[in-house]
């Protein structure tokens, strides 16, 4: 992997998304230990999505309309539930201090979150070609996307870390609370939408 490659790479991982948004909430409600749980169900819908591209199904993506559309409005849907339980400050999405949700639900809803953009396959095939060189072959293509991969998650790994760490002096004061809330609610909502209007 050249070096030109990582620095890409690691733009892409720290540019706001649903997965960001996502580990930055978990981490805020349930502290690093939930943050971290999150983080793995995002990095485990990269591994998905990039396996996808791969084996040359986002082509199917890509030619099939309905499927697309399917795929996506499934995901916007999801995220504004999202949203509406944030709004809500309701049970495993409250960003308020909690009982500690089980690892199996955070890594499970970071998952859904991030399989239901039918854009991350696309994006990969158009991606990660333009660093192999022409000859190249399935090797350097799978190293390119656990590169990808490793830098997904240690990149989630240091917003859960940054959120964590501010955690409780955001927790001691109620009016950073709810404006958090509401911060988060409306990125999720303002996802949906941005996922509603994207096309293929």
């Amino acid at each position: 992997m050249t070096p030109e490659y990582l620095l890409t790479a690691f733009i892409v991982c720290v540019s706001p998304g649903i997965g960001v948004v996502y580990t930055l909430s978990s981490a805020l409600g349930g502290g690093f230990r939930a943050g971290f749980w999150a983080s793995v169900g995002c990095t485990i819908a990269t591994v998905v999505h990039m396996v996808v591209a791969m084996a040359g199904l986002a082509a199917v993506l890509h030619t099939s309309a309905v499927l697309f559309q399917l795929i996506k409005f499934a995901g916007v849907a999801y995220l504004l539930w999202m949203a509406w339980g944030v709004l809500q400050d309701r049970g495993g999405l409250s960003i308020q201090p909690a009982e500690p949700q089980p690892p199996g639900r955070l890594v499970r809803r970071g998952i859904l979150l991030n399989i239901l953009n039918p854009k991350l396959p696309l994006f990969f095939m158009a991606f990660i070609p333009q660093f192999m060189p022409a000859g190249s072959g399935l090797a350097l293509l799978v190293e390119l996307g656990a590169g990808f991969t490793a830098m997904t998650f240690v990149v989630f790994l240091g917003y859960a870390a940054l959120a964590a760490s501010s955690r409780q002096r955001l927790l001691a004061s109620r009016r950073a609370m709810g404006w958090l809330r509401r911060v988060f609610a409306a990125s999720f909502a303002a996802l949906g939408v941005k996922l509603a209007a994207e096309a293929r």
